[in-house]
């Protein structure tokens, strides 16, 4: 069985390509953290990862450099020939899916965003008076 999940945090922004048949791919990589002992520096494997179709689209739409990002797919194996006649090894991920992994930072910076009726309650800790279920339509 071939079937890998990974976390973890791009490394660059995603850039949206075409094959030459019209087909969308993007290429990219995370850096997952690796486990590691109390005396010892924290560490990364750097990961290739190859989405396609509407996997792409919506990587490179919604993630950007230094988002963590969740990953399930398979991996993939190749080689090549580099222009010195040397034999390569490609190691890659090949995403079926993609979630977020931490939620989308909150777009208020600081009370005067809020309505009035929340400004005192920015960051006290105390919870906010909602409307009565009496008054709903529904």
């Amino acid at each position: 069985m071939n079937n890998v999940s990974l976390i973890g945090r791009l490394t660059a922004n995603p850039e949206l390509k075409h094959t030459q048949s019209g087909i969308s791919y993007t290429r990219f990589s995370i850096a997952v953290d690796r486990q590691y002992g109390k005396d010892k520096e924290k560490e990364a494997d750097f990961i290739n990862i190859i989405a396609w179709r509407g996997t792409a689209d919506f990587v490179c739409k919604y993630f950007s450099k230094g988002m963590k990002i969740g990953i399930t797919g398979r991996i993939q194996t190749g080689s090549y020939t580099d222009k010195n006649n040397n034999k390569r090894y490609t190691f890659d991920v090949i995403a079926n899916d993609v979630e977020f992994v931490e939620r989308k930072q909150s777009t208020y910076t600081g009370a005067d965003d809020l309505p009035p009726e929340y400004q005192n309650y920015y960051n006290t800790g105390d919870f906010i008076k909602t409307p009565s279920d009496e008054d709903l339509p529904f």
